[in-house]
Protein backbone atom coordinates (compact mmCIF):
# COMPACT_ATOMS: atom_id res chain seq x y z
CA UNK A 1 0.00 0.00 0.00
CA UNK A 2 1.26 3.47 -0.89
CA UNK A 3 2.10 5.66 2.07
CA UNK A 4 -0.33 8.45 2.87
CA UNK A 5 1.04 11.99 2.88
CA UNK A 6 1.04 12.07 6.68
CA UNK A 7 2.74 8.70 7.06
CA UNK A 8 5.34 9.60 4.43
CA UNK A 9 6.07 12.79 6.36
CA UNK A 10 6.35 10.88 9.63
CA UNK A 11 8.72 8.34 8.06
CA UNK A 12 10.94 11.08 6.62
CA UNK A 13 11.19 12.81 9.99
CA UNK A 14 11.77 9.52 11.78
CA UNK A 15 14.65 8.60 9.47
CA UNK A 16 16.37 11.89 10.33
CA UNK A 17 15.71 11.29 14.03
CA UNK A 18 17.23 7.80 13.84
CA UNK A 19 20.38 9.18 12.22
CA UNK A 20 20.71 11.62 15.11
CA UNK A 21 20.13 8.90 17.70
CA UNK A 22 22.79 6.70 16.14
CA UNK A 23 25.33 9.45 16.66
CA UNK A 24 24.22 10.03 20.25
CA UNK A 25 24.00 6.33 21.17
CA UNK A 26 25.99 4.13 18.75
CA UNK A 27 24.89 0.56 18.17
CA UNK A 28 28.14 -0.79 19.63
CA UNK A 29 27.44 1.00 22.90
CA UNK A 30 23.97 -0.55 23.00
CA UNK A 31 25.33 -4.04 22.37
CA UNK A 32 27.89 -3.64 25.15
CA UNK A 33 25.12 -2.71 27.60
CA UNK A 34 22.69 -5.49 26.69
CA UNK A 35 24.11 -8.22 28.98
CA UNK A 36 23.56 -6.03 32.04
CA UNK A 37 19.87 -5.36 31.31
CA UNK A 38 16.98 -7.22 32.96
CA UNK A 39 15.55 -10.03 30.86
CA UNK A 40 12.60 -9.15 28.62
CA UNK A 41 9.18 -9.87 30.06
CA UNK A 42 6.99 -12.24 28.05
CA UNK A 43 4.64 -10.05 26.03
CA UNK A 44 3.19 -12.99 24.10
CA UNK A 45 2.36 -14.89 27.28
CA UNK A 46 0.50 -11.83 28.56
CA UNK A 47 -1.94 -12.21 25.65
CA UNK A 48 -2.45 -15.94 26.16
CA UNK A 49 -5.94 -16.12 27.62
CA UNK A 50 -8.60 -18.15 25.84
CA UNK A 51 -11.41 -16.80 28.03
CA UNK A 52 -11.29 -12.99 28.01
CA UNK A 53 -9.94 -10.40 25.58
CA UNK A 54 -6.64 -9.15 26.98
CA UNK A 55 -6.06 -5.41 27.34
CA UNK A 56 -2.96 -3.50 26.25
CA UNK A 57 -3.25 -0.10 27.91
CA UNK A 58 -1.45 2.71 26.14
CA UNK A 59 0.16 5.88 27.43
CA UNK A 60 0.59 8.85 25.12
CA UNK A 61 0.49 12.58 25.51
CA UNK A 62 -1.00 13.55 22.14
CA UNK A 63 -1.85 12.18 18.70
CA UNK A 64 -2.27 13.64 15.20
CA UNK A 65 -5.96 12.70 15.19
CA UNK A 66 -6.94 13.88 18.70
CA UNK A 67 -4.41 16.58 19.55
CA UNK A 68 -3.21 17.00 23.13
CA UNK A 69 -4.66 14.34 25.42
CA UNK A 70 -2.82 15.21 28.61
CA UNK A 71 -0.22 17.88 29.33
CA UNK A 72 1.92 15.92 31.77
CA UNK A 73 1.99 12.50 33.38
CA UNK A 74 4.42 10.38 35.33
CA UNK A 75 4.95 7.09 33.43
CA UNK A 76 5.71 5.25 36.68
CA UNK A 77 2.41 6.27 38.28
CA UNK A 78 0.32 5.70 35.16
CA UNK A 79 1.91 2.31 34.59
CA UNK A 80 1.02 1.23 38.13
CA UNK A 81 -2.53 2.49 37.64
CA UNK A 82 -2.90 0.45 34.46
CA UNK A 83 -1.35 -2.63 36.06
CA UNK A 84 -3.76 -2.41 38.99
CA UNK A 85 -6.88 -2.05 36.89
CA UNK A 86 -6.84 -4.95 34.49
CA UNK A 87 -4.13 -4.36 31.89
CA UNK A 88 -2.28 -7.44 30.64
CA UNK A 89 0.47 -5.34 29.05
CA UNK A 90 1.34 -1.72 28.38
CA UNK A 91 2.05 0.26 25.23
CA UNK A 92 4.27 3.32 25.51
CA UNK A 93 4.24 5.74 22.60
CA UNK A 94 7.76 7.12 22.21
CA UNK A 95 7.55 9.23 19.04
CA UNK A 96 8.56 12.79 19.94
CA UNK A 97 7.42 14.98 17.05
CA UNK A 98 3.87 13.74 16.53
CA UNK A 99 2.97 12.13 19.87
CA UNK A 100 5.13 14.09 22.35
CA UNK A 101 6.62 10.83 23.61
CA UNK A 102 10.04 10.05 25.02
CA UNK A 103 12.00 6.82 24.73
CA UNK A 104 12.94 7.13 28.41
CA UNK A 105 9.22 6.73 29.27
CA UNK A 106 9.61 3.00 28.59
CA UNK A 107 12.23 2.47 31.28
CA UNK A 108 10.38 4.67 33.75
CA UNK A 109 7.07 2.86 33.15
CA UNK A 110 8.71 -0.53 33.65
CA UNK A 111 10.37 0.46 36.89
CA UNK A 112 7.64 -0.16 39.46
CA UNK A 113 5.23 -2.69 37.90
CA UNK A 114 5.50 -6.25 36.51
CA UNK A 115 3.76 -6.08 33.12
CA UNK A 116 5.54 -6.31 29.75
CA UNK A 117 5.83 -3.13 27.70
CA UNK A 118 5.43 -2.59 23.98
CA UNK A 119 7.42 0.27 22.50
CA UNK A 120 5.05 1.90 20.03
CA UNK A 121 6.81 4.05 17.47
CA UNK A 122 7.66 4.13 13.78
CA UNK A 123 10.49 1.62 13.60
CA UNK A 124 12.31 1.70 10.28
CA UNK A 125 15.51 -0.26 10.83
CA UNK A 126 17.10 -2.84 13.16
CA UNK A 127 18.96 -0.18 15.15
CA UNK A 128 15.63 0.90 16.66
CA UNK A 129 14.90 -2.65 17.85
CA UNK A 130 18.25 -2.70 19.67
CA UNK A 131 17.49 0.78 21.01
CA UNK A 132 14.10 -0.44 22.27
CA UNK A 133 15.76 -3.26 24.23
CA UNK A 134 18.36 -0.83 25.60
CA UNK A 135 15.52 1.20 27.13
CA UNK A 136 14.02 -2.07 28.44
CA UNK A 137 11.06 -2.52 26.10
CA UNK A 138 9.82 -6.10 25.98
CA UNK A 139 8.14 -5.85 22.56
CA UNK A 140 8.15 -3.58 19.52
CA UNK A 141 5.55 -2.40 17.03
CA UNK A 142 6.41 -3.16 13.40
CA UNK A 143 4.19 -1.46 10.82
CA UNK A 144 4.00 -3.47 7.61
CA UNK A 145 3.23 -0.37 5.53
CA UNK A 146 6.62 1.21 6.27
CA UNK A 147 8.81 -1.91 6.17
CA UNK A 148 9.40 -2.89 2.55
CA UNK A 149 11.15 -5.91 1.07
CA UNK A 150 13.15 -7.96 3.55
CA UNK A 151 13.23 -5.22 6.17
CA UNK A 152 10.25 -6.66 8.04
CA UNK A 153 11.97 -10.05 8.21
CA UNK A 154 15.19 -8.41 9.41
CA UNK A 155 13.34 -6.58 12.18
CA UNK A 156 11.54 -9.73 13.31
CA UNK A 157 14.84 -11.60 13.35
CA UNK A 158 16.53 -8.99 15.54
CA UNK A 159 13.58 -8.86 17.93
CA UNK A 160 13.68 -12.64 18.32
CA UNK A 161 17.44 -12.58 18.85
CA UNK A 162 16.96 -10.10 21.69
CA UNK A 163 14.16 -12.14 23.27
CA UNK A 164 11.52 -9.56 22.36
CA UNK A 165 8.05 -9.99 20.88
CA UNK A 166 6.83 -8.04 17.86
CA UNK A 167 3.33 -6.74 17.20
CA UNK A 168 3.09 -6.62 13.40
CA UNK A 169 0.55 -4.00 12.36
CA UNK A 170 -1.64 -4.40 9.25
CA UNK A 171 -4.22 -2.22 7.54
CA UNK A 172 -5.55 -4.41 4.72
CA UNK A 173 -5.74 -7.94 3.35
CA UNK A 174 -2.45 -7.72 1.48
CA UNK A 175 -0.58 -6.70 4.61
CA UNK A 176 -2.18 -9.49 6.62
CA UNK A 177 -1.05 -11.98 3.98
CA UNK A 178 2.47 -10.61 4.17
CA UNK A 179 2.51 -10.78 7.97
CA UNK A 180 1.39 -14.39 7.87
CA UNK A 181 3.97 -15.26 5.23
CA UNK A 182 6.88 -13.97 7.33
CA UNK A 183 5.66 -15.81 10.42
CA UNK A 184 4.56 -12.88 12.57
CA UNK A 185 3.05 -14.50 15.66
CA UNK A 186 1.19 -11.40 16.88
CA UNK A 187 -0.77 -9.48 14.25
CA UNK A 188 -2.31 -6.10 14.93
CA UNK A 189 -5.19 -4.68 12.92
CA UNK A 190 -5.19 -0.90 12.95
CA UNK A 191 -8.72 0.39 12.43
CA UNK A 192 -7.46 3.89 11.61
CA UNK A 193 -7.13 4.83 7.95
CA UNK A 194 -3.60 6.22 7.57
CA UNK A 195 -4.67 8.62 4.84
CA UNK A 196 -7.82 10.12 6.40
CA UNK A 197 -7.20 9.25 10.10
CA UNK A 198 -10.81 8.06 10.25
CA UNK A 199 -11.64 4.91 12.22
CA UNK A 200 -13.62 1.93 10.97
CA UNK A 201 -14.05 -0.95 13.43
CA UNK A 202 -15.38 -2.96 10.53
CA UNK A 203 -11.80 -3.40 9.37
CA UNK A 204 -11.05 -5.74 12.26
CA UNK A 205 -14.28 -7.60 11.59
CA UNK A 206 -13.20 -8.09 7.99
CA UNK A 207 -9.55 -9.01 8.56
CA UNK A 208 -9.57 -11.02 11.79
CA UNK A 209 -11.32 -14.06 10.25
CA UNK A 210 -8.47 -14.28 7.70
CA UNK A 211 -5.97 -15.00 10.47
CA UNK A 212 -5.73 -18.59 11.77
CA UNK A 213 -6.34 -19.12 15.45
CA UNK A 214 -2.73 -20.11 16.09
CA UNK A 215 -1.79 -16.43 15.78
CA UNK A 216 -2.63 -13.68 18.25
CA UNK A 217 -4.84 -10.89 16.87
CA UNK A 218 -4.78 -7.45 18.45
CA UNK A 219 -7.34 -4.76 17.55
CA UNK A 220 -5.85 -1.27 17.53
CA UNK A 221 -7.39 2.21 17.40
CA UNK A 222 -10.90 3.49 17.84
CA UNK A 223 -12.16 1.45 20.77
CA UNK A 224 -14.04 3.96 22.88
CA UNK A 225 -16.57 1.87 24.79
CA UNK A 226 -17.11 -1.61 26.18
CA UNK A 227 -19.65 -2.14 23.39
CA UNK A 228 -16.88 -1.51 20.85
CA UNK A 229 -14.72 -4.17 22.49
CA UNK A 230 -17.60 -6.65 22.65
CA UNK A 231 -18.23 -6.06 18.94
CA UNK A 232 -14.63 -6.89 18.03
CA UNK A 233 -14.47 -9.76 20.50
CA UNK A 234 -17.17 -11.40 18.40
CA UNK A 235 -14.79 -11.19 15.43
CA UNK A 236 -12.26 -13.32 17.32
CA UNK A 237 -9.64 -10.88 18.59
CA UNK A 238 -7.33 -12.00 21.39
CA UNK A 239 -6.44 -8.55 22.67
CA UNK A 240 -7.16 -4.87 22.20
CA UNK A 241 -4.85 -1.89 22.41
CA UNK A 242 -6.68 1.03 24.00
CA UNK A 243 -5.16 4.47 24.40
CA UNK A 244 -7.13 7.62 23.64
CA UNK A 245 -10.21 6.54 25.61
CA UNK A 246 -7.99 6.14 28.68
CA UNK A 247 -5.68 9.12 28.28
CA UNK A 248 -8.34 11.76 27.79
CA UNK A 249 -10.12 10.82 31.04
CA UNK A 250 -8.89 12.15 34.40
CA UNK A 251 -9.30 8.64 35.86
CA UNK A 252 -7.80 6.29 33.25
CA UNK A 253 -7.77 3.34 35.63
CA UNK A 254 -11.52 3.55 36.15
CA UNK A 255 -12.07 3.68 32.39
CA UNK A 256 -9.80 0.69 31.88
CA UNK A 257 -11.85 -1.37 34.35
CA UNK A 258 -14.90 -0.86 32.13
CA UNK A 259 -13.15 -2.89 29.39
CA UNK A 260 -12.21 -5.87 31.55
CA UNK A 261 -13.71 -9.38 31.46
CA UNK A 262 -15.08 -9.22 27.92
CA UNK A 263 -15.39 -12.85 26.77
CA UNK A 264 -13.41 -13.84 23.72
CA UNK A 265 -15.26 -15.63 20.91
CA UNK A 266 -14.39 -19.32 20.76
CA UNK A 267 -15.54 -19.83 17.18
CA UNK A 268 -14.86 -16.69 15.11
CA UNK A 269 -11.51 -17.93 13.79
CA UNK A 270 -10.44 -21.38 12.70
CA UNK A 271 -7.44 -23.68 13.30
CA UNK A 272 -5.64 -25.07 16.30
CA UNK A 273 -4.30 -22.72 18.94
CA UNK A 274 -0.57 -23.21 19.26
Amino acid sequence: MALSALLAEIVENKAAEVDRRKRELPLEAIKEALPSLPRPRDFEAALRDRTDVRLIAEMKRRSPSSGVLVDLYDPRILAQEYAGNGAAALSVLTDEKYFAGQITDVRRARELMPLPILRKDFLLEPYQVYESRYYEADAVLLIVAVLEGERLVDMLRVAAKLGMAALVECHDEEEVERALKVGAGIIGINNRNLATLEVDLGLTERLAPLIPDDYFVVAESGLQTRADLERLAAAGIDAALIGTALMRDPDPGAVLRQFTRVPRSQSARAAQYR
